[in-house]
């Protein structure tokens, strides 16, 4: 035999150790009494917990719950001080009723511009006219100057008569077109007028928007976990006031060993039983599977199992099992998990599902 195959079968051995030491281990951790074809873990009742915190810095002026309470979706849990944003309200709907007057404004000043233009363009249209008279008398003493019929003096009477005319009628044009500019810049000042409607209107928005959500209400049935702050306290934007407990988003982790959790699906039946009530088996359905071993929770005692690689699963409890028995529902409570890791062993009779009435 060679050195090469030596070593290989040394390899060979210490491996088939180390799993059968693995493996003596994982029958040790699982609790007593967990038949064949299923596998279970110790874990504690958890929830999804959801902060209520405020949406601008403020100060605290009422809560209305207390640690313990339940809650309801949409009940108002906290009201923060709202004076500061009720002065910028009011502030803002007098710019709103001036906004609206610099529109009705600027609205006027077009008409007036329009009017001018009016005026100006019947000028314009008197001068064309006293300027085609002016040239027809023109033409008339020139045709009669050479026959004698009319003075040298008359003709250049004529002329200066025409070029008046002809100057009368470029002035009038002239004003026209400075009644169209006029009418667009008084149209700008319309447009910017209205700007400032809207963005007047966008900022009561905002500020009755915040005034709405100075009310801090529940985004879901719960129960209160924590009072953060208290009345009077000062609070930046995003503080916390309250945290609540989902109750309808209720599960259970645990910790299964590589052996275990190389056989768990995602989706696959189980049952929770807790030390507080058991009488009860409760179903659930495994939800999470850790992607990544990781150490044993601190709460494992002994130095061995602390050193042995585990996988966290989440065995999520049915949301309509939860909201029918809601007020019932505890977080925190110790109790035993167990998985189904072959589908085709039924459950024994001690763990089929035994509900409260």
């Amino acid at each position: 035999m060679t050195q090469t195959t030596q070593t290989w079968l040394v390899r060979i051995l210490m491996a088939a150790v180390v799993a059968g030491a693995t493996y003596l281990i994982w029958q040790t951790m699982r609790p007593d009494g967990t038949p064949q074809g299923f596998a279970s873990g110790n874990g504690r009742i958890e929830a999804t917990e959801v902060d209520i915190a405020t949406k601008i810095a403020g100060r605290v002026e009422n809560i209305k719950v207390r640690e313990g309470d339940f809650v309801t979706s949409g009940q108002v849990l906290a009201v923060m001080d709202t004076a500061v944003l009720e002065a910028q309200l009011r502030e803002a709907e007098a710019e709103l009723q001036r906004a609206v007057i610099g529109v009705e404004t600027a609205q006027s000043q077009v008409s007036q511009r329009e009017a001018e233009k009016s005026a100006a363009e019947a000028q314009v249209a008197q001068r064309a006219a006293e300027l085609d008279a002016a040239q027809k008398r023109l033409a008339r003493a020139a045709e009669l100057v050479p026959k004698g019929a009319t003075s040298v003096q008359v003709l250049d009477d004529r002329k200066a008569s025409f070029e008046g005319a002809r100057a009368a009628e470029a002035a009038a044009k002239s004003r026209v077109s400075a009644a169209e500019a006029a009418i667009g810049l008084a149209k700008s000042q319309v447009i910017s007028a209205r700007a400032t409607v809207d963005a007047t209107r966008a900022t009561i928005q905002r500020v009755m928007a915040d005034i709405d959500d100075s009310t801090l209400t529940s985004p879901r049935d719960g129960r209160v976990q924590y009072r953060v702050a208290e009345p009077g306290e000062v609070l930046p934007a995003g503080g916390t006031v309250l945290n609540i407990v989902d109750l309808t988003d209720v599960y259970m982790t645990l910790f299964l060993s590589t052996l275990d959790a190389g056989r768990v699906k995602l989706g696959a039946e189980a049952r929770i039983v807790l030390d507080a009530a058991p009488q009860y088996v409760i179903p659930a359905k495994i939800s999470y599977v850790a992607d990544v071993a990781q150490f044993t929770p601190k709460t494992v005692e002994t130095a061995e199992e602390r050193l042995k690689l585990m996988f966290r699963v989440k065995a999520r409890i049915d949301r309509a099992l939860l909201e029918k028995h809601i007020r019932d529902v505890k977080t925190g409570l110790p109790g035993v998990a167990y998985v189904q890791l072959d589908q085709e062993i039924p459950w024994p009779e001690d763990l089929q599902v035994r509900l409260p009435e």
